[in-house]
C-alpha cells in the first residue's frame, strides 16, 4: 500500500507536503501513514480516492488498475 500512496502523490506533482495539506494533517502524521507505521482509517482512505480520483481498491492493493471514482 505504501507504494501506492507515493506513487500516486508522484504522479500528481505533488510534494509529499502538499498532499498532507490538503489532507488536513501534519506532514509527519501523513508520512506514517506511507510507510504502513499507521494504518489508514476510513477517512484518509475516502480523501485519498477524491484527491487522486482512483478507487480504493487501487491503494489498498487489490488491483494494479487505477480505476477512477464512480
Amino acid at each position: 500500500m505504501a507504494n501506492n500512496l507515493k506513487r500516486k502523490y508522484k504522479e500528481a506533482k505533488l510534494t509529499q507536503k502538499e498532499l498532507s495539506i490538503l489532507l488536513g494533517m501534519q506532514q509527519t502524521h501523513y508520512s506514517r501513514h506511507e510507510r504502513g507505521a499507521r494504518p489508514l482509517n476510513i477517512d484518509l482512505l475516502k480523501k485519498l480516492c477524491v484527491i487522486y480520483n482512483i478507487s480504493a481498491d487501487y491503494i489498498l492493493e487489490f488491483t494494479d488498475e487505477k480505476r477512477p471514482l464512480r
